[in-house]
């Protein structure tokens, strides 16, 4: 029943992504914000169909921690899931993505009228300093900039990998940063189509001001995100032992139950 909801769910969430593409082409018209009212739509609809098929409820907590304008969105990146879901508390946004992806036929269109950061990740320090110009472009404009920290998905209980695009463009701008922590990981993994269900928590951490040095924020990042990640990934197994499955080898050894004979 699993696989079958889930095969369900997965040919309807990109039967809806490329309709919304396909009917949504006028909106480029309209510029940024009415792609953005495109993609807001497109993440609704994604929550509610994996609610409705795969009984997976998405949670979203701290979000009154969440201020106005300009503000660094860190985010833990575990699944695809929190790629739409995230949509929700950011009005006006910019992702730090890879230019590569603005040449994928139409869907790089939609980047590129909504004013997204497309890097060259290959470019080491001069990617650094693109970024941080394009970023207070973005903040100049009371808009949000979304970053993942580790630059890419992680296994919930992997040891951490941060870079230093956060800490570059937190010292480089001087706005607030704002941390995500995430167990959606449990639910929806890195590889492979199943879909568990359950409740997916998104939560909204206290803002870390600007005026920390580089150092000192990359700490308080890492420990923030990383100790309310162990807390709802600890949440989520007390209620479904299961999930354990979906840890890092060795993460939580002691928690995972045996696979079914």
């Amino acid at each position: 029943m699993l696989a079958t909801r889930s095969l369900l769910f997965n040919a309807l969430f990109y039967l809806n992504l490329v309709v919304l593409m396909i009917v949504g082409l006028p909106t480029m018209l309209f510029g940024r914000k009415a792609v953005f009212a495109l993609a807001r739509l497109w993440g609704a609809i994604s929550v509610w169909l994996l609610e409705a098929i795969c009984g997976l409820k998405l949670e979203y907590r701290g979000v009154e921690n969440v201020p106005p304008g300009a503000v660094l969105i860190a985010a833990k990146h575990q699944s695809f899931l929190e790629t739409f879901a995230l949509l929700k508390y950011a009005p006006d946004f910019a992702i730090i993505l890879k230019r590569q992806l603005t040449y994928v036929p139409l869907f790089g269109l939609y980047l590129i009228v909504s004013q997204q950061i497309a890097i060259d990740r290959g470019r080491g320090r001069q990617a650094l300093q693109q970024i941080t110009a394009a970023a207070k472009t973005v903040f100049a404009a009371g808009r949000q900039v979304f970053i993942y920290p580790e630059g890419t998905r992680r296994v919930p209980g992997a040891p951490p990998k941060y870079k230093q695009g956060a800490a570059a463009l937190y010292a480089g701008t001087g706005v607030p940063c704002l941390p995500v922590a995430v167990n959606t990981g449990l639910f929806w993994r890195r590889h492979g189509f199943l879909r568990r269900p359950g409740v997916a928590v998104i939560e909204y951490l206290p803002v870390i001001a600007p005026g920390l040095d580089r150092d000192a924020f990359s700490e308080r990042l890492e420990s923030t995100i990383e100790t309310a990640c162990a807390r709802l990934n600890a949440e989520a197994l007390a209620k479904d032992p299961q999930l354990a499955d979906g840890l890092a080898d060795g993460a939580n050894s002691d928690a995972k139950a045996p696979h079914p004979a």
